[in-house]
């Protein structure tokens, strides 16, 4: 998709500081897709009700992957009452998995 669409995607999908941290790295891009779609789901809706750029998955100083949501993302989140995510990322050269885990009140 980024050798295909390139900075349109990117943009589309990713907000700036996930392509900074992604670092140029098709990998990385890869497995934080994956966590934006799973945690779509985890949403109930999957995206298209909520846009890429509400559901950012972002790295602590130990590079651990938290989420974050915004707008409509964060709205559907306080109304089914999730308020703890938990994200696993992986990946290789040519593949990525992502874990996302809401847990409610």
């Amino acid at each position: 998709m980024i050798e295909r669409h390139g900075a349109r995607f990117l943009n589309r999908v990713f907000t700036g500081l996930e392509q900074r941290d992604c670092a140029g790295r098709a990998s990385s891009f890869a497995a934080r897709f994956a966590a934006k779609e799973a945690a779509a789901k985890a949403l109930g809706c999957g995206i298209g009700d909520v846009s890429w750029l509400e559901i950012e998955i972002r790295s602590d100083a130990r590079r651990a992957p938290y989420l974050v949501l915004a707008g409509e993302g964060e709205r559907l989140a306080k109304e089914q009452g999730l308020t703890t995510w938990s994200v696993s990322l992986s990946h290789a050269e040519n593949m990525a998995i992502a874990f996302v885990a809401a847990m409610g009140e």
